[in-house]
């Protein structure tokens, strides 16, 4: 099945995801024993864009070990490339395919036009370098991406005196006038509705004249782990961010040192895989789990226990082990109250366990998640409740209160979060029929492969 248009012949990242198919779309595999499963994951999206961009404005070649090779990745690949970045493949140690080798543009070029599908990331992070090529490069997408929320950016741009044409619509479709360089300085934006504001500014602040004192006015600032990642990234690389108060970054002009980087493995794409182990009974291990690490998938250590599940570290291995099913019934799966406020991103996968709950559970933390591949917080009410559940929205969050749920069809929206939420749902209700499960290759184009080697 072909989910995107970006895999080279040399290398299929596709190749192996069977799936199950109807007219309908992906029949979720029911659970029918306990699992019993050790699961290896490609390199991070998070890290692998942040990467890319610093290895393009780098003051030489750089090599990405492991990086994952998905649709959100090959966008950013493309749209570097469409300013002149070189890119090779060479062989690669892991079992997700080649390593990257980068080699930045002696001059970036703009007169381009970059296709950011619905890869946050890139329609996030790609302006301020767009604005440091030289020539016009005009940012567009897939047709949800033009309700994606992008003012941060556009504002943020325009303060520091890019010259950037949007028709005053704050979103998608716009064009980045460059002129090979940023003037940079003091700058205040409200990055309320992505913590990816900040983090595109603040990787290419080095290459401003000026560097950046980026401030936060907003009136809070979610997934803040995501910003630590970009600033240990931009360390790893010599570039020094500092932080003189909350909501707050200084970033010094300088260059971007050059470096091979070895990505870690995706965990918050392990989410559904561990989520799986409380659903259908038994034991998920995750290899490659790092000792310290900036990616909120990370918190699922914490989290899943709270859901009722025990977990065990050893070495670089992570085990998810089911509670003991309650007596009178049910999985053991316990209520939860969370404020996933740094961790939206986890919110759907926990969302459908906590619909298989013995308990009622209350999310929050998460409206900025309407703003996210499709309003997430919407599309996950709707979905089950079309099952049967009994989901209501909150301002902020979801509740979920248990009942008996049954098959049907099963919308992603064209979202990888919402597509692996309805296999979660699918393991323990039969005849879940994902219609677009292909939406996994956002991140992880192995999904439906992976999916059925854990149920084997």
């Amino acid at each position: 099945m072909q989910i995107s248009r970006y895999s080279e012949p040399e290398f299929d990242p596709y190749g192996d995801n069977k799936t199950t198919e109807t007219d309908a779309g992906w029949r979720a595999p029911l659970a029918t024993s306990p699992l019993s499963a050790v699961v290896s994951l490609p390199g991070s999206k998070s890290l692998t864009n942040r990467e890319l961009v610093l290895a393009a404005l780098a003051d030489g070649p750089s090599t990405l070990h492991a990086p994952l090779w998905s649709r959100d990745s090959e966008l950013m690949v493309e749209a570097l490339r469409a300013l002149g970045t070189g890119f090779e493949r060479v062989p690669g140690r892991g079992e997700f395919g080649d390593d990257l080798r980068v080699t930045p543009a002696d001059e970036l070029l703009g007169s381009t036009t970059i296709d950011c599908g619905l890869a946050g990331t890139v329609m996030r992070f790609m302006p301020a370098v767009a604005a440091l090529a030289l020539g016009p490069t005009t940012f567009d997408g897939d047709e949800y991406a033009r309700k994606r929320p992008m003012s941060g950016v556009i504002e943020g741009l325009k303060g520091l005196g890019v010259d950037l044409d949007d028709d005053r619509r704050g979103t998608l479709p716009f064009t980045v006038h460059g002129t090979g360089r940023v003037a940079g300085g003091a700058l205040e934006i409200d990055a309320s509705a992505s913590s990816q504001f900040v983090s595109g500014l603040l990787l290419s602040a080095p290459r401003f004249e000026q560097g950046l004192d980026l401030r936060h006015v907003g009136e809070r600032l979610p997934s803040l782990p995501h910003i630590e990642m970009t600033i240990e990234t931009l360390a790893a690389r010599g570039v020094a961010v500092e932080t003189p108060e909350t909501g707050r970054w200084v970033v010094a002009p300088g260059p971007i040192r050059a470096i091979d980087v070895e990505l870690e493995p995706d965990l918050s794409n392990a989410a559904p895989f561990l989520v799986a182990a409380l659903v259908a009974g038994g034991s998920v291990t995750i290899v490659g789990w790092p000792g310290a690490t900036t990616q909120v998938g990370a918190q699922l250590a914490e989290l899943l226990p709270r859901f009722g599940a025990r977990v065990e570290r050893d070495g670089d291995r992570l085990t998810v082990h089911a509670p003991t099913p309650a007596p009178g019934g049910g999985r053991g799966i316990r209520g939860v109250e969370l404020d996933l406020s740094e961790a939206g991103e986890l919110a759907p996968n926990l969302v459908a366990l906590a619909a298989l709950a013995d308990e009622p559970s209350t999310i929050t933390g998460i409206g900025h998640i309407r703003h996210h591949e499709t309003d997430r917080l919407a599309a996950l009410a709707t979905e089950l409740n079309g099952l049967g559940g009994r989901v209501a929205e909150l301002p902020d969050g979801l509740r979920i209160e248990p009942a008996p749920l049954h098959g049907g069809p099963w919308r992603a929206y064209a979202d990888h979060r919402m597509a692996t939420s309805g296999a979660i749902i699918g393991l323990a209700v039969p005849d879940v029929i994902v219609d677009d499960i292909a939406s996994t290759g956002k991140t992880l184009p192995q999904f439906t492969a992976l999916w059925e080697r854990l149920l084997a």
